[in-house]
């Protein structure tokens, strides 16, 4: 199988992508950075240390390994992520922030499993579609395995408690399922549990309910959990059609929570506007539209299949990031993908762009 050229057009929306994240982060975080740390761009500081330096380095490597070797690796490696997901819950080695335990405490590194996970699931999935494709369309075969597979990962991020990334990832999941050929019934059966699975949790865990509440009544306490949506739609309001201007953000000073994190969309809104949020999803629309070509235009099922998988994962996850910062949805505590600060975010992001353009190379047109 000969290689050609990768799709540069890709190559550029990521560069943008990655560029402009790293634009907002020292805007965004330049308050923050000031009061916890007395200098302007710590934040970005360790963005480009712990996530764009090795994220391009790991990125280029993947770029330079050909796809198939990921999959004689997919089970090892998604083996090793529940691991890590394991050890997060352990005493000791997990890191709690905002009631959730989501780190590895590693020294100076903080790597968060659940952004590894996204990508390593990924892959197994393909591979394991990929040779099961013949059973699919039998339940005891296909869905029944899949769904055990997809239910243990759901534990784990449950247990953490991390509703977004599960979300993230069942969305992704099924995604993938559907690419590889499932029957309809099959898909329709898994996603009606889905949701009685998704209720039960919302039951379970109090912040999820409340997130709740507040999206269907935003009036309900804007002082406590329904704050940070008050905040973001105050941003976003702020903003109007060309914004305050970069850096003029009044919200992004100890008012908006989480304003390089999963609210970066709202600062966004309020420095440029609605005009920047539409420059942002229009990078996102680009994105998707040139990964699908490559996913229609790849060589095999596996190729194919994790090309889907990557497309899926990165167009859900921002479209869920700024639905919810927009209060189309209840809010979920994700990253807007490039753009948010988090070295496993990015580093991993990264990773997945240099397998997408690999695959890229031995397109069929």
């Amino acid at each position: 199988m000969s290689s050609r050229h990768p799709d540069y057009i890709l190559i550029g929306i990521i560069a943008v992508l990655t560029s402009f994240g790293l634009l907002m982060i020292a805007s965004a975080s330049i308050g923050l950075s000031q009061d916890e740390y007395q200098q302007s761009y710590y934040f970005l500081k360790n963005q480009l240390t712990h996530g764009l330096l090795p994220g391009l380095l790991l990125g280029l490597a993947a770029y330079f390994i050909p796809y198939r070797f990921w999959r004689r690796l997919a089970l090892p490696m998604f083996i090793f992520t529940l691991l890590l997901l394991v050890l997060v819950l352990v005493p000791g080695l997990g890191l709690t922030h905002g009631g959730a335990k989501r780190w590895l405490h590693l020294g100076s590194f903080a790597p968060q499993p659940s952004e590894i996970l996204k990508l390593t699931f990924i892959i197994y999935l393909a591979a394991w579609f990929a040779a099961k494709r013949q059973d699919l369309k039998n339940f005891l075969a296909g869905a029944l395995p899949f769904v055990i597979i997809l239910g243990s990962v759901s534990v784990l991020l449950a247990l953490e408690p991390d509703i977004g990334t599960l979300g993230v990832v069942f969305f992704t999941a099924l995604a993938i399922y559907f690419l590889a050929g499932t029957k309809p019934s099959h898909l329709a059966l898994i996603s009606v549990a889905a949701l009685a699975l998704f209720g039960l949790l919302i039951k379970l865990f109090s912040h999820a309910s409340k997130r709740l509440q507040v999206f269907l009544h935003p009036e309900l306490d804007p002082h406590g959990v329904g704050y940070q949506i008050q905040q973001a739609m105050l941003a976003l309001g702020s903003g109007g059609i060309f914004g305050l201007g970069l850096g003029q953000s009044l919200q992004k000073f100890r008012y908006l929570p989480e304003p390089t994190g999963d609210s970066i969309a709202a600062v966004i809104g309020e420095e440029l506007g609605l005009a920047g949020l539409c420059f942002v999803v229009a990078l996102f629309i680009i994105f998707m539209i040139r990964a699908l070509k490559i996913t229609k235009n790849a060589p095999d099922d596996f190729s194919k299949l994790l090309a889907g998988g990557i497309t899926a994962w990165i167009t859900i996850q921002a479209l869920i990031n700024m639905a919810a910062v927009s209060g189309l949805i209840p809010l979920t505590g994700i990253p807007l993908p490039f753009i948010s600060l988090g070295g496993s975010s990015l580093t991993v992001t990264l990773i997945a762009m240099g397998i997408l353009l690999n695959i890229s190379k031995y397109s069929t047109k």
